[in-house]
């Protein structure tokens, strides 16, 4: 009796992954192996890079919130522990936003943690 390998459930696999590599270059398109390795290893970046993104945002409201601190006088550091000590409980994302867009908002907090 032969074998029964179930050849539709096998292809569709394999189509459902080459359908994911469009757009790819040379092989990673159209040959099954190189074009599965190449969907997992995008998988593998696309993870990582999902973390990598939230560091990197941070980094950019720290310099943001460093510069509009430094008009006002003071360092990164310095704002963060005068806000700290003063029980203003802010996250970096919403402080950087008023630096950048609401710079008069950004100075009456600055002034409220140097009061206090």
């Amino acid at each position: 009796m032969p074998r029964s390998v179930n050849h539709v459930a096998s292809r569709a696999r394999r189509k459902k992954v080459l359908k994911l590599t469009r757009g790819y270059f040379g092989a990673r398109r159209n040959v099954w192996t190189v074009a599965k390795n190449t969907w997992e290893k995008g998988l593998q970046y696309a993870y990582r890079d999902r973390k990598n993104k939230k560091r990197s945002f941070r980094g950019l409201w720290i310099q943001r919130i460093n510069a509009a601190a430094r008009l006002e006088g003071l360092s990164y550091s310095k704002l963060m522990g005068a806000l700290h000590k003063a029980g203003i409980v802010m996250n970096r994302k919403v402080l950087a936003d008023l630096a950048m867009n609401h710079p008069e908002a950004f100075k009456a907090i600055v002034d409220k943690a140097k009061n206090a």
